[in-house]
C-alpha cells in the first residue's frame, strides 16, 4: 500500500523548527538595545541631549546669538554680534582673476561675504545696495583690501531703470561684466497670511523675484560665453515656512527662474546657478524676528546654530568659476545646515 506523502503543512519543516530559535535572536537584540536606551537616558552612555554644536570649518564658529531686534533694512554695524565674512583661512587662487561682478545686497551679510572672497580670487566687485551706507562702505574697504577695485551703487533693484544704470555704472567702472549675483531680500515674519495685506505681499514679490528679473535682464548684454549668473534661494523656497509666506513663496519662484534661465542661456555659454542657504547669522533674520526670538535661531539644523555668511560664500566662488563649474547650470546647491535638504 502507497502512503500518502506528507506535505510541509503535515510534518515539521525546516523553518518551523528554527521559527523559535530566530525569535529569541530577535528579542535578544532587542534587549540589549532597551539596556542601552535606558544607560542613555541616565546619561551613562551614548549621545546626550546637551551635547554642544558640533564644531566641522576652519575655525570655531560662534553658537550663541544674541536677543536683538533691528530696524529694516537691518545694519550690520549695529548687530551685537558681528557676522564673520573674512574668511581668513580661505586662501585665493586665481579663479576670478580679472573678471567683474555685480553683488546686490551686497553692503552686508551673505552678499559681502561673496564681495570678499570674489576679490580675494581676483575680481573686481561693484556692490548695490538699498541704504545702509556706512556698511557699503566697508564692504567697500574690505574688497579694496584684496588689492580690487570696488564701487559701491545705492538704489532699489524694484526699480528696473535703476538696475539698468547700475550695470551701466559697473562696466563703465571695469569694462566688462562676467559675475552677475543676485542677493538682495525683502523678509517679514506673519502670523498668518491674513496679516499680509497686498501692499507688503507687492513689496516682497518685487524685491525678491521683480528685482532679480530685472538685474539679470540688465546684465545680459554685457555677459559673454563663460559668465555666469548666481542667485540667492533659501531653504524655505525647498521646504517652506509657515511665517514666511511671501517670503517662501519668492524663493521657490527664484528656485524656478534659476533654472528656466539656465535652460534659456546655456546656448550663450551662460550659465545660471543658484545657492539655497539654510540659517545665516546676518541683519536679515535680526530685522525679522522679535529679539526673545533670535537667539534661537539656526538651533533646529544638525549643527545647533547659525551658520556664519563666511561659510557660505565659498559656494559662490565655485559656481562662478569656470575652472570650477563650467560643467554646472541650473542647478540649486544647498548649504542648509541639514541633512536631505532636497
Amino acid at each position: 500500500m502507497v502512503r500518502k506523502r506528507e506535505t510541509p503543512k503535515e510534518r515539521p519543516g525546516a523553518n518551523q523548527v528554527e521559527a523559535p530559535a530566530t525569535l529569541e535572536r530577535q528579542r535578544e537584540i532587542q534587549r540589549e538595545q532597551d539596556a542601552r536606551d535606558g544607560a542613555q537616558a541616565r546619561g551613562k552612555g551614548g549621545a546626550k541631549k546637551d551635547a554642544p554644536p558640533p564644531q566641522t570649518g576652519a575655525r570655531p564658529q560662534p553658537t550663541e546669538l544674541p536677543a536683538q531686534h533691528l530696524a529694516k533694512p537691518g545694519h550690520e554695524h549695529e548687530l551685537a554680534l558681528a557676522p564673520r565674512f573674512d574668511a581668513p583661512d580661505y586662501k585665493g587662487s586665481g579663479k576670478l582673476q580679472d573678471m567683474a561682478a555685480v553683488v546686490t545686497g551686497g553692503d552686508s551679510g551673505i552678499g559681502r561675504a561673496v564681495a570678499v572672497l570674489y576679490a580675494r580670487e581676483g575680481a573686481d566687485v561693484a556692490i548695490v545696495y538699498l541704504a545702509a551706507h556706512e556698511d557699503a562702505a566697508e564692504t567697500k574697504r574690505r574688497v579694496e583690501a584684496e588689492g580690487r577695485r570696488c564701487v559701491a551703487i545705492a538704489g532699489d533693484v524694484k526699480d528696473a531703470s535703476f538696475c539698468r544704470r547700475a550695470v551701466e555704472q559697473a562696466v563703465q567702472a571695469f569694462g566688462r561684466l562676467d559675475i552677475l549675483v543676485n542677493n538682495a531680500a525683502f523678509q517679514e515674519h506673519a502670523e498668518s497670511i491674513e496679516d499680509i495685506d497686498d501692499e507688503r505681499l507687492d513689496e516682497t514679490l518685487r524685491t525678491n523675484v521683480h528685482g532679480y528679473f530685472h538685474m539679470a535682464r540688465a546684465a545680459l548684454p554685457h555677459l559673454r560665453p563663460g559668465s555666469s549668473i548666481i542667485n540667492t534661494g533659501s531653504v524655505v523656497g525647498l521646504e517652506g515656512s509657515a511665517h514666511l509666506l511671501d517670503y517662501a513663496a519668492t524663493k521657490g519662484a527664484i528656485h524656478a527662474f534659476t533654472k528656466s534661465l539656465a535652460q534659456n542661456l546655456i546656448g550663450r555659454g551662460i550659465r545660471v546657478n543658484a545657492v539655497a542657504p539654510g540659517p545665516v547669522w546676518t541683519p536679515l533674520n535680526p530685522a525679522d524676528k522679535p529679539a526673545a526670538k533670535v537667539p534661537e535661531f539656526g538651533k533646529q539644523t544638525v549643527f545647533k546654530r547659525a551658520a556664519q555668511p563666511e561659510e557660505l560664500s565659498p559656494a559662490y566662488v565655485f559656481l562662478a568659476a569656470p575652472v570650477c563649474a563650467s560643467y554646472i547650470t541650473g542647478i540649486v546647491l544647498p548649504v542648509t545646515g541639514q541633512v536631505g535638504a532636497i
